[in-house]
């Protein structure tokens, strides 16, 4: 399956399995796919594709994001934007790299690829790189080692 920077995409059970500890945002029981993650390319490595799961709780997260706006100049927790004409939260803070090996499905509405705008797409990039140059410097955002989590997939691609 070729995979697209900008377009959403289900997990396999596999890669969450892989990474228990880190407590993921973990694919819902009853056969239901969810959620799904809009992905992008790792600046540095081809191989390692980044996911940033989106919600619906949309009040719950612009309620997080203005209490986090007071007390810094930045917050890039969150981006919101229009999926399917409705409102989300991408949640930059639940950011992930994976490989090609644990997607699952591409995200389809109608059989036709979900998209978004391009203006979304850049800005949901940004905030992530943004955080993961973060990370790099040992600032987690997520609530989770990303910067282990790459290295760990690059061994696995060994």
């Amino acid at each position: 399956m070729k995979i697209e920077s900008g377009k959403f995409y289900f997990i396999k059970d596999d890669f969450f399995n892989m990474f228990k500890e880190y407590k993921l945002t973990e694919n819902k029981e009853n056969g239901n796919k969810r959620p799904c993650y809009f992905c992008f390319s790792d600046f540095e490595n081809e191989e390692i594709i980044w996911f940033v799961p989106i919600s619906s709780k949309v009040e719950k997260y612009k309620k997080i994001y203005e209490n986090k706006k007071k007390s810094r100049k930045k917050v890039y927790n969150f981006v919101f934007g229009k999926v399917l004409g409705k409102e989300k939260t991408f949640l930059i803070q639940n950011i992930f790299p994976t490989t090609e090996k644990y997607i699952e499905s591409k995200y389809q509405n109608k059989m036709k690829d979900v998209e978004i705008t391009q203006v979304l797409k850049e800005e949901i990039i940004q905030a992530s790189r943004a955080v993961i140059k973060l990370a790099k410097k040992g600032i987690n955002i997520p609530f989770y080692n990303i910067i282990k989590m790459k290295e760990t997939l690059l061994n696995d691609l060994k």
